[in-house]
């Protein structure tokens, strides 16, 4: 027997996390990224390649206006003319809701999988779990994963359930794989949304007769210099945006059900190597016409540019946001959820546009009441060390509160309000955006009793986005800096 008739070239394009990064930016006088140009490349790669797979690993959607304005349907619509052969969801499809979701769903012309979201009364599952495909004789299995900040998303549909743990999703993915690896499966793909280090422990408790070969990845956001593997599995994932493809040329050998070899490259999606697709550029810029209309012009500017380079610590940008939430509410504190903000900088001249970008969450705010005791205990949890790992929701602080932590002893040394230590009996009016009210006891370990021990909670604006606006268009020249409202001490 010719062993070599047993091995076959796949070639395992990915992306994950796109978040509406349609357009080509300039960098040091180069065009970079942008679908019309990813689609060139996946486009001279299928002509190229004889057997090819474009996965999507989840947050298609949210980032641009372009996908706000329409709230995803524009998204769907260049996907479709990206043409994936598979997806999965990720947490921010879900934004404008499951209904919406489910709709968007109906109009995607690529298959779109996910094994752990379901209707509680029933367990039927809101998408199909996996998907077969064939190419050049070979069967390959792919099997969708969500991370469990779904169930914060969707917190507002008691019908959605989800199983939330990666015990949970491993023995899914076994009872999938035991199923089907009878139709003699090749090779098996996991399309993850969970994140980086999770794809890691997932990893380790898949049993090897269950034959996954590679997990694909999203959430994180990990730009990797190469795969890792982990109990004999591949895992892969390629940063965010489009400004570059992951790429694996991976040799199956269908005797065994597993890599022969493979070589994997993080290709930069760029000018000098990307062609553009001319067709998918001219429907996105049938879309920015119309946006630039409504989102161009200028809300206000700033004195420097503000910037929020990372979610778990106080950022300049931060800082002002929940300023103006605490000086617009009246109230005492305001906890802006820090991952509310979607760019790194904004500035110093603040087009409606960019705004949008970069606060894409027009939710409603709650006013609760709180004892000092209470505030104090929840931003202690806040500063648990899943905050320092990324791995929870962390707060920007308004001005006039302060607080000292030491990471060694997990405990708030100093916490003041307009340079008075808080006390256990003082009582604060607390601003939360809607989604972090409603997910306040995983976020912050306050019950619902504690809630409403004070008085009940109320709704204090529908819009978070026009107390931005309004506040912008009528301040100029705004600046803010890092000023020690969280200070972190002996940190590792």
């Amino acid at each position: 027997m010719d062993f070599k008739k047993h091995l076959k070239k796949l070639t395992l394009l990915h992306s994950n996390d796109l978040h509406g990064d349609f357009l080509a930016e300039k960098v040091d006088d180069n065009l970079v990224g942008g679908v019309s140009m990813l689609s060139g490349y996946i486009n001279q790669v299928r002509a190229e390649e004889s057997n090819v797979i474009y996965a999507i690993a989840g947050d298609m959607f949210r980032g641009s206006v372009i996908d706000s304005e329409y709230k995803g349907i524009s998204t769907i619509e260049i996907m479709n003319a990206l043409a994936p052969d598979i997806v999965t969801i990720g947490n921010h499809e879900i934004d404008y809701g499951i209904a919406h979701l489910l709709f968007i769903e109906k109009c995607a012309q690529f298959p779109i999988i996910n094994a752990n979201l379901f209707i509680k009364t029933n367990h039927a599952r809101l998408f199909p779990p996996y998907h077969i495909m064939e190419i050049d004789g070979m069967k390959i299995l792919f099997i969708g994963i969500i991370t469990n900040e779904i169930l914060a998303q969707a917190k507002q549909d008691d019908l959605i359930g989800s199983f939330i743990g990666v015990e949970e999703a491993a023995n899914e993915i076994g009872r999938i794989c035991n199923t089907y690896n009878r139709i003699d499966i090749d090779f098996t793909v996991l399309l993850t949304h969970i994140g980086f280090e999770a794809d890691k422990e997932l990893a380790a408790l898949l049993q090897p007769e269950w034959g996954v070969d590679v997990i694909i990845g999203g959430h994180s956001h990990t730009l990797m210099e190469q795969p890792v593997e982990v109990n004999g599995i591949l895992i892969a994932q390629a940063g965010v945006g489009t400004d570059q493809i992951g790429r694996f040329d991976i040799v199956v050998n269908t005797d065994t059900n597993s890599v022969e070899s493979y070589t994997w490259n993080c290709i930069p999606i760029n000018a000098q190597n990307c062609p553009v697709d001319e067709q998918l550029d001219n429907l996105i810029r049938k879309y920015k016409t119309i946006t630039d209309q409504k989102y161009a012009r200028v809300v206000t500017r700033f004195s420097r540019p503000l910037t929020h380079p990372r979610r778990n610590t106080e950022t300049a940008l931060g800082n002002l946001f929940a300023d103006i939430f605490k000086e617009s509410l009246g109230i005492d504190v305001m906890l802006l959820g820090s991952g509310s903000i979607r760019n790194d900088l904004l500035g110093p001249i603040v087009e409606y546009g960019k705004l949008i970008e970069t606060f894409p969450y027009d939710d409603g705010i709650y006013m609760l009441k709180v004892s000092g005791q209470d505030l104090r205990q929840m931003l202690t949890y806040m500063l648990r060390d899943d905050a320092f790992l990324g791995k929870t929701e962390f707060y920007q602080l308004s001005k006039g509160l302060q607080l000292v932590y030491s990471y060694r002893h997990k405990k708030i040394l100093s916490l003041t309000f307009n340079g008075k230590e808080v006390k256990d009996q003082d009582i604060f009016s607390i601003g939360m955006q809607k989604f972090h009210f409603n997910n306040i006891e995983s976020f912050l370990n306050l019950t619902e009793d504690k809630i409403s021990a004070l008085a009940k909670p109320t709704i204090v604006s529908t819009s978070c986005l026009d107390i931005l606006e309004e506040y912008l268009s009528s301040h100029k020249t705004l600046n803010r800096d890092v000023e020690g409202r969280i200070t972190i001490i002996d940190y590792k």
